[in-house]
C-alpha cells in the first residue's frame, strides 16, 4: 500500500502542467498559471477521452482567439460571435470565465426571467387548468397551450443554450460561475471544460408527461453540460449544484414535484470518448446519464466514458446511469443517503460498467444493496468497493453480491472488457476520500 507521502506526491504529479510552449498571454489573463492551465492538454492514457488523437481543446489557439469573458454576450462572442452558428467554429480557442456569467442576461446586460421568454399565448395557470389529469386524463398534452409551451421552450433554448465548437477550452478563473445556462457540446470534437461552478440550469417550461411512471411526472430539458454526437471531451475540476434554487423548494402540481432541473453532465446521442475527472456534484437529483434511449441502434459501440476521482455529495441518482457504453468508473467518493436517494450506479441496456476502488459513505438507512439499480442490464464488473455506513468502520464490500441478495434477477459479474486507458495505478480505496475530497471541484486548480 502506498504511504500518505507517496499518495500526495502522486496527486501533485497529476496536476503538473504538461503543455506545449504557450503563445503570448492574452490581455486580461491575470496570471502565468492561468495561461498555462488554459493550454494544458489531457494526459496520455487518461481515460476514454485520451483515445486516438487525444484531447487538446484550444491549446493551439492564436493570441486573438484567447479571451476573458464576464457576460453572456462576451461568452458568445469568444466562442465565435453568433450562438446559432458557433458550433461550426472549429478554430482553436481558449475562453477564460471571470466572475459570474448568467444565461438569463439579455444582449444589453438586462436580467431576464421566465416571463420574458414565454410565448404570449402561454401561461402556467392556464396550462395547469387545461391539462389537469382529473379532466384531461392520462394523455399527452396537445393543442394551442402545449404548442405555446413548445414555442416558449424554443425561446429559452436560443437564450440559455450556449453552443460550443470544436477545439475549444473553457476554463474558469478563480470564482468563475456559469448559472442559468447549458453548455451544449454537439456534433463537435476536442473540447475541454475546467474549473467552473455550474449552477441552476433551470427550465422555465417543464413538460407534463402523464404516462411517465405510475402517476406522471414533470420533465425538464436543460442539462448543465450536454455532450451529444461528439468525441474527445474532457470535463475536469468543475462543481455542479442547483445554487439557491434547489429541487426541494419547488412546488407540486398534479401531485408531482415541479421538476425544473435535468442532468449535470449527460453524454447521449452517440457521443463517445469522454473523461470526467475531479468534479464535484453536490445536492443534485439527476446527475449523469450516459445514453438516452433503450433503442438498439447507433449508440452500440459508442458512449465510452471514464468517470474518475469525482465527488458525488448528497446526490440522488444517475451516478452514472449507463446504456450501451463501456464506462470505467474508478476512484470516486460517494456521500449518499437520506430523503430522496434512489441509487448510485444504473446498469442499463447493453451497458458495460467497470467499477473499481470506489468509496461509499452512507447515511440513514441506505445500505450497499441500494447502490446498484438494474435498468435492463445484465452484468457489471465491480471490484475494490469500500463502504462506511453511519458510524461504523469502513470495510470492503461486494456491491454486486449485496444487490443480488436483495433483488432478482441477479446481475452477472463480467462486463466483458477491461479498461486500458488509465494514466496511473488506482489508489487504494481507503485513500480515495482523502484525495477526492481535497482536490475535486472548482477552485482547486492553482489559478
Amino acid at each position: 500500500m502506498r504511504t500518505r507521502t507517496a499518495v500526495v506526491a502522486a496527486l501533485a504529479a497529476a496536476l503538473v502542467l504538461t503543455t506545449a510552449a504557450p503563445a503570448p498571454a492574452a490581455p486580461g489573463v491575470p496570471s502565468r498559471a492561468a495561461e498555462l492551465l488554459g493550454r494544458q492538454t489531457l494526459a496520455a492514457n487518461d481515460g476514454w477521452a485520451a483515445a486516438g488523437t487525444g484531447t487538446t481543446g484550444g491549446s493551439a489557439a492564436a493570441p486573438d482567439r484567447v479571451r476573458v469573458v464576464r457576460t453572456r454576450a462576451e461568452l458568445v462572442a469568444a466562442l465565435g460571435g453568433d450562438n446559432a452558428t458557433n458550433a461550426a467554429d472549429a478554430a482553436p480557442k481558449i475562453v477564460y470565465v471571470d466572475g459570474t456569467v448568467d444565461g438569463f442576461e439579455g444582449p444589453d446586460g438586462t436580467p431576464l426571467d421566465c416571463a420574458d421568454l414565454a410565448d404570449p399565448e402561454y401561461s402556467l395557470p392556464s396550462y395547469l387548468a387545461a391539462y389537469d389529469p382529473a379532466t384531461w386524463g392520462r394523455v399527452n398534452p396537445s393543442g394551442p397551450l402545449e404548442a405555446a409551451r413548445v414555442r416558449s421552450v424554443a425561446n429559452q433554448t436560443r437564450q440559455t443554450q450556449i453552443n460550443v465548437g470544436s477545439n475549444t477550452t473553457i476554463i474558469g478563473l478563480r470564482g468563475a460561475r456559469l448559472t442559468g445556462l447549458t453548455l451544449m457540446i454537439d456534433r463537435v470534437d476536442n473540447v475541454i471544460v475546467r474549473n467552473i461552478e455550474f449552477a441552476d440550469a433551470r427550465d422555465c417550461f417543464p413538460a407534463w408527461s402523464p404516462t411517465d411512471g405510475d402517476t406522471g411526472n414533470w420533465n425538464s430539458q436543460y442539462d448543465q453540460i450536454s455532450v451529444r454526437r461528439s468525441e474527445h471531451v474532457w470535463i475536469d475540476h468543475n462543481t455542479f449544484t442547483d445554487g439557491d434554487n434547489p429541487d426541494s423548494a419547488q412546488p407540486v402540481y398534479f401531485g408531482r414535484p415541479w421538476q425544473v432541473h435535468d442532468g449535470s453532465l449527460d453524454v447521449t446521442h452517440t457521443a463517445s470518448l469522454v473523461t470526467a475527472s475531479w468534479n464535484r456534484f453536490a445536492g443534485r437529483d439527476k446527475v449523469m446519464l450516459i445514453g438516452s434511449s433503450n433503442t438498439v441502434g447507433p449508440d452500440v459501440g459508442r458512449l465510452n466514458v471514464t468517470v474518475r476521482h469525482n465527488l458525488f455529495d448528497g446526490t440522488l441518482q444517475r451516478l452514472p446511469r449507463v446504456r450501451f457504453g463501456q464506462v470505467d468508473v474508478h476512484e470516486n467518493h460517494y456521500r449518499l443517503g437520506g430523503p430522496g436517494f434512489a441509487y448510485a450506479l444504473g446498469v442499463g441496456v447493453q451497458s458495460a460498467l467497470y467499477t473499481e476502488n470506489n468509496f461509499f459513505t452512507l447515511t440513514g438507512d441506505t445500505t450497499a444493496a441500494d447502490l446498484l439499480y438494474d435498468w435492463g442490464g445484465t452484468a457489471l464488473t465491480e471490484r475494490g468497493s469500500w463502504v462506511r455506513q453511519g458510524d461504523r468502520l469502513p470495510r470492503p464490500v461486494d456491491l454486486r453480491a449485496a444487490y443480488n441478495a436483495a433483488h432478482d434477477p441477479d446481475l452477472g459479474g463480467d462486463a466483458g472488457w477491461t479498461p486500458t486507458l488509465r494514466a496511473a495505478r488506482p489508489l487504494p480505496t481507503p485513500l480515495v476520500p482523502l484525495a477526492v475530497d481535497a482536490f475535486a471541484g472548482a477552485g482547486r486548480l492553482p489559478l
